[in-house]
């Protein structure tokens, strides 16, 4: 009887059986590729001065070598052919906000790394050379972009604006991908959002555990759901009413696991391998403010000049105890440096090594003769992961500089501080902002603590020099997380899986120091599909709302926009394997997404 319920061992690699079981027909195909190839370039390594004949066998086959080999190019073309074909999609021209009309003098884009001629208000000669740079496509218009400090150090330079212009052989063409318009600046969305940043900034070194009693966090709370924009018709972002449970969190939909027990995912708190190499999942993380630690970014001066792309020369305080993440300011820490497809790497490393059942389409469930590997086992989800990051980060890239060119929420504090302060020239944008930001309680604690109304800044260097929106990070996200959910079974319950390794939900202690066991009454309801949505959430705030980095509604479109790519790369792939299959995946909107080669 076949058992439909068996657990794949996701690390463990091909034994002597495995090599044996190769078939003849994959070896004559490969040997014929071999052949072909020596045939038309002959290989003449040296090796010691001496020059050595290196030539390649023709195996013996099952038929003829030649059609064999034939059939195969041929079948490879058409495969290719047709998923190219399926991909040929032209989505027309897409629309950004508007505010570039609006606001003549560009005050409501973004602008960091370039010159700027006061205050919020970037050097038109600048923007003008940037935009034309993205017009032409051209190598000579992009050297001839007019930053603000040249030759000043990595902060000088626009982070990988060709990457916009990139082209694909995998999934659908980054123009192609759809996400709305940035929000205006002007907007009671943008408002809202910027106070959250704010608010973050102010309990950046309080852990995630003392929400429910913090004072501080009381008044976040009670300030955000005075916002305009999360109680009204439009707001599908914000989880409202806010409360201390779910202030800073993410949702798609309700339940889809973002407000559910612990702030941090397990896949950021369970301890794992990567190969015999442990992992404890504790890390080098920032000094607290007024323990070592400092914001920046928080004078006019200051601000300017890393604004223009100056260094200034700021060093991060580090902590050298390493500890587990538990406040706003480590999961900056951890962003300001992570690999970007790192947390979902771990992911699939905590998954493999729980014994973590496979998707129920995975078509290896029950096999007496197979086990997955190079095709649908640990191997292919391991190198998925980063091959999906790749491919996100040209969509992302594409929206960030062609599309959108949002802000990025230091320099709308800028705006908040010119305006508040009444700067002279007083930018465009910032004599259109929102009230909501204007009054909220947040501005007079931030003033009174930096005597400024600028965002302060978990980096010396602020954000990286790319638009906002969409990130980079939840764009990675989305389509990392994606790409799990396809291998595996995304409706287990996680506690189960932990139990079974003698150990449980967890949180951490206070100081990051221990992990303690989660008591809430949700411990039991936690499910894959659920902390991966966390987990795609806990990285992109992690480098947006609690650095300082990206608007909350940078991080929303970003996962939804990766996992958008990840579909349509999983669909494109599905036709390469062999095996027949079909394999469902419950999206971020709570209805399924088939993957199929049937």
């Amino acid at each position: 009887m076949k058992n439909r319920n068996a657990r794949p061992n996701w690390r463990e690699a091909p034994g002597d059986d495995d090599v044996r079981s190769v078939s003849r027909r994959s070896f004559v195909k490969g040997a014929a590729t071999v052949a072909a190839v020596a045939a038309a370039v002959p290989l003449e390594p040296v090796l010691r001065g001496k020059g050595v004949l290196v030539e390649a066998a023709i195996g013996n086959g099952n038929g003829s070598t030649t059609g064999a080999a034939a059939n195969r190019a041929n079948d490879c073309f058409n495969y290719r052919k047709n998923t190219a074909l399926a991909n040929k999609s032209n989505v027309g021209p897409q629309a950004d906000n508007g505010d570039s009309v609006t606001f003549t003098d560009f005050s409501c884009s973004y602008s960091k790394g370039l010159l700027h001629n006061s205050l919020g208000i970037p050097n038109a000669a600048a923007m003008t050379s940037l935009k034309n740079a993205f017009a032409t496509g051209k190598q000579a218009d992009f050297a001839d972009i007019i930053v603000g400090t040249p030759g000043g150090g990595p902060n000088s330079k626009l982070n990988g604006p060709q990457v916009a212009l990139a082209f694909d052989l995998e999934g659908m063409d980054s123009h192609s991908t759809v996400i709305p318009p940035a929000p205006s600046v002007a907007s009671a969305q943008s408002a809202a959002e910027q106070v959250e940043h704010y608010w973050a900034s102010l309990l950046a070194d309080v852990s995630f555990t003392e929400y429910g009693t913090n004072a501080l966090a009381g008044q976040a709370v009670a300030d955000m759901n005075n916002m305009s924009f999360l109680s009204g018709a439009a707001n599908t972002q914000f989880p409202y009413p806010v409360t201390r449970q779910n202030l800073f969190r993410g949702q798609f939909v309700p339940g889809d696991g973002n407000v559910m027990g612990p702030y941090i995912s397990q896949f950021m708190l369970q301890p794992t391998f990567f190969g015999s190499q442990a992992i404890s999942q504790q890390h080098k993380v920032f000094f607290p403010v007024g323990g070592g630690g400092s914001n920046y970014m928080t004078s006019v001066s200051g601000y300017q000049l890393v604004q223009n792309g100056g260094d200034s020369g700021l060093p991060v305080a580090f902590d050298p105890t390493y500890r587990y993440l538990r406040n706003g300011r480590d999961l900056a820490a951890y962003t300001r440096v992570d690999v970007l497809y790192q947390g979902y790497l771990v992911a699939f490393l905590v998954l493999a090594g729980l014994g973590a059942a496979t998707n129920p389409g995975n078509p290896y469930l029950g096999s007496l003769t197979q086990k997955a590997f190079a095709t649908l086992g640990g191997p292919d989800a391991a190198g998925t992961i980063g091959e999906m990051a790749t491919r996100a980060l040209k969509a992302s890239w594409f929206h960030k500089w062609i599309k959108d060119l949002r802000m990025r929420p230091e320099e709308y504090g800028a705006l908040v501080h010119a305006r508040k302060t009444g700067a002279s020239p007083m930018p465009q944008a910032a004599a259109a902002l929102h009230s909501d930001v204007l009054n909220s309680t947040a501005l007079p604690i931030t003033f009174a603590n930096y005597g400024s109304y600028l965002l302060p800044q978990a980096f010396p260097e602020g954000s990286p020099t790319h638009p906002c929106y969409p990130t980079g990070h939840g764009t990675v996200a989305g389509a990392c997380i994606t790409a799990l959910k396809f291998f595996f079974n995304g409706s287990q319950k996680i506690r189960p899986l932990l139990t079974a390794a003698y150990r449980d939900v967890y949180e951490p202690s206070t100081d990051g120091l221990s992990l303690n066991t989660y008591t809430g009454a949700d411990a039991n309801d936690l499910d894959v599909n659920g902390e991966l949505n966390k987990l795609a959430y806990n990285v992109s705030f992690g480098h947006g709302i609690h650095a300082g980095i990206h608007f909350r509604s940078s991080t929303y479109w970003s996962i939804l926009l990766g996992e958008q790519v990840a579909l349509s790369v999983l669909q494109d792939r599905a036709k390469s394997y062999n095996e027949p299959f079909t394999i469902s995946i419950k999206k971020l909107d709570g209805t399924t997404a088939t993957i199929s080669n049937q």
